[in-house]
């Protein structure tokens, strides 16, 4: 029977589990769609027992054949997100999602005037942001007092799945970092002047790199998942991050491109760095640093769109985009449907479409989207390169990789060639190296090797340079329209 270990990822759309031996070839896949709630505008949250029961099905799908023996599990997922929990780890209300819930606007601000913004930004390596875990305790202490009095544990999606299987109460680095301000990214370690008016009852857990064997798999975890007693897990991260490692982009320079529901850049640096428009966080791996950012839609609005078109196959929409060709005939989208996280940090940003006529097609808008999407990339780029990160090396992942023409499309508008490597599935990859890794080196490199290179095109370039600057022009000039139709819609 051959030995295997078992990635598991919670995703926004999807959780996903791969099974991969120890050479790198995965033996078998499985996938569950689900979607989050939005019970009020700017609130986005999931029930955390849809985590564990797809993390069961998911696991239970995959051994089912009977014809490997897993000996190690990686668990990773969406992030940095919120769940509170009381004493005996069930959960209190739904997980409160990363930056895309911007429900704690006031509390950034009282934060912000409480320890001072530049302080946190100096400590922390981040300016709070609607990414931040920090101001969303402070909103559910004033929103929801009855719940936040029963708070006695903090978990993410991923701490949440290796607590269900080992028992063990802890949080990696990386997740923490993200917790501004409650962690300080240079001395490694909760900040507790920060972090004591922020969790009243909560005891902050233990913390671990995410590639360290946290537990074993406990009778309770293995009779529901059939994975056996006593395999090792691993403490685990959030999902770009393990996307990340899952291509070997871990080294000063590195720049990953995750193309999922959401856009995700994240660049290894050779020191600490702060930033008050991007992350400045801790790494996977002990010692390294990274600046990222992300976008809050990307995938979520080709989804959107072609829902609205009457649901075509999404080949059928790429080929039709590719038709179009550059500039849309003419359209140029913000693709703040969501509102922005970085650089732009607006959480009352607004999608919008310029230059509509009775001419234009779904292709039109299709390839608007995915330019838009570019754009933004460039943006977080110039903000990457402007703080002091490098970019040497750029490396694409994620469903948006399929079938090319995206790709294509950053590249023409950056002017970055991207590596594209055997495996773009991405977190669940990712979370099976760290566990097989843990139990012996293995080289990522040998894994999921480059297979192919997407260039910047020259005939494109001078034409992308002129709606780059288009796209930038727009949100300034519409910003303050934008903001009021917002406020609007909130009476």
């Amino acid at each position: 029977m051959q030995e295997v270990v078992l990635g598991i990822d919670i995703g926004t759309s999807s959780s996903k589990g791969v099974l991969v031996d120890f050479g790198g070839r995965i033996h078998a896949t499985a996938v569950r769609n689900h979607e989050v709630s939005r019970p009020f505008p700017g609130h986005v949250e999931m029930d955390a027992a849809i985590w564990w029961q797809e993390f069961i099905e998911i696991s239970r799908e995959l051994t089912a054949a009977g014809n490997f023996r897993i000996v190690g599990v990686g668990v990773s997922g969406m992030g940095p997100c919120l769940l509170i929990t009381d004493e005996h780890a069930k959960a209190l209300r739904p997980s409160i999602l990363y930056g895309v819930d911007t429900r704690a606007l006031e509390q950034i601000d009282y934060i912000n005037k409480r320890f001072g913004e530049q302080s946190i930004v100096d400590r922390c390596g981040s300016a709070l942001s609607t990414q931040a875990v920090g101001p969303k305790l402070a909103w559910l202490a004033e929103h929801e007092p009855g719940v936040a009095s029963r708070a006695r544990m903090l978990f993410m999606p991923s701490s949440w799945l290796a607590y269900q299987l080992t028992g063990e109460y802890f949080l990696d680095h990386h997740s923490a970092s993200q917790c501004t301000p409650m962690y300080d990214t240079s001395a490694h370690e909760w900040y507790s002047p920060y972090a004591d008016p922020l969790i009243q009852s909560i005891e902050l857990p233990r913390l671990v790199w995410p590639g360290d064997v946290v537990g074993y798999v406990n009778e309770t975890a293995s009779d529901r998942t059939g994975i056996p007693k006593g395999v090792p897990v691993i403490g685990g991260t959030i999902d770009a991050w393990s996307e990340a490692v899952s291509v070997g982009a871990q080294r000063p320079g590195d720049l990953m491109l995750m193309y999922g529901t959401t856009m995700f850049l994240i660049n290894t640096l050779q020191a600490r760095a702060t930033s008050s428009s991007l992350w400045g966080t801790v790494g996977v791996v002990p010692g390294t640093y990274n600046l990222a950012g992300g976008m809050a839609t990307s995938g979520a609005i080709t989804a959107w769109l072609r829902k609205i078109v009457g649901s075509p196959d999404f080949a059928t929409l790429l080929s039709e985009a590719d038709k179009s060709g550059p500039g849309a005939n003419g359209l140029l989208m913000l693709p703040y449907f969501a509102g922005e996280r970085t650089p732009v940090a607006d959480p009352n940003a607004r999608g919008l479409v310029a230059g509509l006529s009775l001419d234009h097609s779904r292709g039109d808008l299709y390839r608007a989207t995915l330019e838009a999407t570019a754009f933004g990339v460039r943006h977080n780029v110039k903000a990457l390169t402007d703080m002091g990160g490098a970019v040497n090396r750029t490396i694409a992942v994620g469903g948006g990789t399929q079938g090319g023409l995206w790709t294509q499309i950053v590249s023409d508008v950056t002017g970055l060639e991207q590596q594209i490597p055997s495996v773009t599935i991405g977190a669940s990859f990712g979370a099976a190296y760290l566990a097989a890794d843990a139990l012996g080196p293995v080289a990522i490199g040998d894994w999921n090797p480059i297979v192919s290179k997407t260039r910047p095109r020259e005939e494109t370039l001078a034409k992308y340079e002129t709606l780059y600057g288009l796209y930038r022009e727009l949100y300034e000039s519409t910003a303050s329209v934008t903001h009021r139709l917002v406020d609007l819609a909130s009476q």
